[in-house]
């Protein structure tokens, strides 16, 4: 049978269903693809409608209706959706099961395939293993968004294990069977779903610092990021149901990843390119006006990037959580150009609706108002003091552990707890760093002259005060730090290299944000890299890597050496 097209499938969506019988294959991708094709168009409740009335008889209008459930608890956090989304899940996967074969599916699915019995039991039973891993995975990741307990932990990572070797195992069917099968549709499809598997589990296991990875190369797991990034890109071309979710996961990883867990490299030229069919074909698409807002920033066009992301807002409202992601990308769009209360209003909206991380939230609302005036936070009517010192006590946990990210602003918030509260320097400079945001305002020199600009007059206001506090060498410290990146971005590299050597050379002096130091030894190796120097660059990297630890951020910044390491090598990112 030949692709049907998501275009030619989707008027009479309704019409097509049938009221009895069975469902085939075929017609279970068809509909599944034409309720891709819904959600792409902003009608995430039609099409669940679409796939709820065959979702407990048909594989992939399970795997379809649970993955639209799991994509909406994992951006709203309520524990009402994530409640519905983990019973459909468990829905799924038994009626993925219905369909398995009963005997160990490894080291048969190949024979089984290599038969040919088109529309038989075989190419259900290879489909079969292919919708129960993806399920698998989606049920491991609400498991850790959900509870708080070790066990659910493990049981994440044993689904996490299983998804994994069935992937492989239905990668050497495909390897197997690529000849016999090649022509079919529904080895196209199979095809597409285990490029899909394959590549998004390579990719997220490179990122992975050694010391993780070695913990997980003893129980089977290994990654290499140019192998995965293939598969995906493969994926993507190859017109099947999952093409676009392969796509996805690339943008997602270009524009987002790459960036925070990365040095900062997302290849926006290959994200352009990969989303430039999707917005001829859904150019009101909110997902699809969504990432084409994120590349604009990415570019340093903030202009255009808000005027995208105002787009994406009024696109649609059935699925306000885009909406928030949204208010999250504007608030950073106005930071950059340190319009604070522009970016204040999107701060303030987010503590509102969005129940993502209130810590974060509020925290970042109490650093915007940080920024601004003493009128304009008058005209708030926000109290700020009061504001930092609710952070506290809105913390949650995610896998049994608190979030990073969460624990950073709690510390630096305490400074507002004494009787006599120690204000922070820049803290929205600071949270910008966290999220690796220079290396998006460097694309701006504007701007980036006017964060140095920001930084210098709160540099001379600490040199000049009569009466310092006990955080001054920190606060002089973090000065340095977000200095040097300035200087770095504008080209006066050898000023960025004397900023960072200064909080080396203080080091003894800092009390409390011990992370300044192993953060600033990573920011002189890429400027040394930058240089050509990679000898300099590597020591310097590997001296934060391996001398320092139990600091703020710790994790994040091993994700960042681990991927500046591997580009200092010039090879993959790659288990050993």
């Amino acid at each position: 049978m030949a692709h049907v097209g998501e275009d030619e499938c989707f008027e009479d969506a309704f019409e097509r269903i049938p009221v009895a019988g069975q469902m085939d294959l075929h017609t279970a991708i068809q509909e599944t693809q034409c309720a891709l094709h819904l959600v792409l168009n902003n009608k995430f409740n039609e099409a669940l409608e679409l796939l709820k009335p065959w979702y407990r008889d048909s594989m992939y209008h399970a795997l379809g209706y649970s993955s639209i459930l799991v994509m909406k608890a994992a951006m709203t956090f309520e524990h009402q959706d994530i409640q519905v989304a983990m019973t459909t899940i468990k829905d799924a996967l038994n009626t993925c099961q219905k369909f398995r074969k009963r005997s160990s599916v490894v080291g048969s699915l190949s024979s089984l395939v290599s038969k040919q019995s088109h529309g038989g039991v075989p190419e259900e039973e290879i489909h079969a293993e292919l919708c129960y891993a993806e399920c698998l995975l989606q049920k491991a990741t609400l498991t850790f968004v959900q509870d708080e307990n070790m066990i659910s932990f493990i049981k994440g990572g044993i689904k996490i294990r299983t998804s994994y070797q069935i992937y492989k195992d239905c990668q050497n069917t495909l390897n197997v069977t690529q000849d016999q099968a090649a022509n079919s549709d529904l080895f196209t499809q199979f095809e597409g779903g285990v490029k899909l598997g394959i590549g998004s589990f390579n990719l997220m296991l490179s990122l992975l610092p050694q010391r993780i990875l070695r913990l997980l190369e003893f129980i089977g797991f290994s990654g290499n990021r140019e192998f995965g990034l293939s598969q995906l890109m493969e994926g993507s071309a190859n017109h099947s149901l999952r093409s676009i979710l392969s796509a996805l996961t690339l943008l997602f990883y270009y524009t987002y990843v790459s960036l925070i867990l990365g040095t900062g490299d997302g290849n926006l030229v290959e994200a352009e390119a990969l989303l430039e069919p999707y917005q001829q074909k859904y150019p009101k698409g909110s997902i699809i006006l969504f990432y084409a807002a994120r590349i604009s920033a990415l570019r340093g066009d903030f202009e255009q990037a808000q005027s995208r992301y105002e787009e994406c807002l009024a696109a649609q409202q059935e699925w306000l959580q885009i909406h928030h992601l949204c208010y999250w990308e504007l608030m950073w769009c106005h930071s950059y150009r340190q319009q604070w209360p522009q970016a204040y209003t999107y701060a303030d909206l987010l503590c509102r609706e969005s129940r993502w991380s209130k810590a974060i939230y509020v925290y970042q609302k109490a650093a915007i108002l940080s920024m601004m005036t003493a009128k304009e936070v008058e005209q708030t009517g926000e109290d700020l003091v009061q504001l930092f010192r609710k952070v506290e006590g809105l913390k949650q946990r995610l896998a049994g552990k608190s979030i990073p990210t969460e624990k950073f602003a709690i510390r630096k918030s305490r400074r507002y707890n004494a009787a006599e509260p120690v204000s922070l320097v820049l803290p929205a400079l600071e949270m910008m760093y966290v999220w690796n945001g220079f290396s998006i305002v460097g694309k701006r020199p504007d701007c980036t002259e006017a964060l140095l600009v920001t930084i210098e007059t709160a540099e001379d206001h600490l040199k000049n005060n009569p009466s310092p506090s006990e955080y001054r060498p920190d606060d002089c410290c973090l000065l340095q730090m977000l200095k040097g990146l300035c200087l770095k971005h504008l080209g006066r590299l050898l000023q960025a290299e004397l900023c960072f050597t200064q909080v080396l050379s203080s080091e003894r002096q800092i009390r409390y944000d011990h992370y300044l130091v192993p953060f600033s030894l990573y920011e002189l190796g890429l400027l040394y890299k930058q240089q050509g120097d990679v000898a300099k660059a590597t020591t310097y990297i590997e001296n934060a890597k391996s001398n320092y630890k139990d600091y703020s951020m710790e994790s994040r910044l091993h994700f960042r050496i681990h991927a500046a390491l591997n580009s200092l090598r010039g090879t993959p990112a790659s288990t050993p």
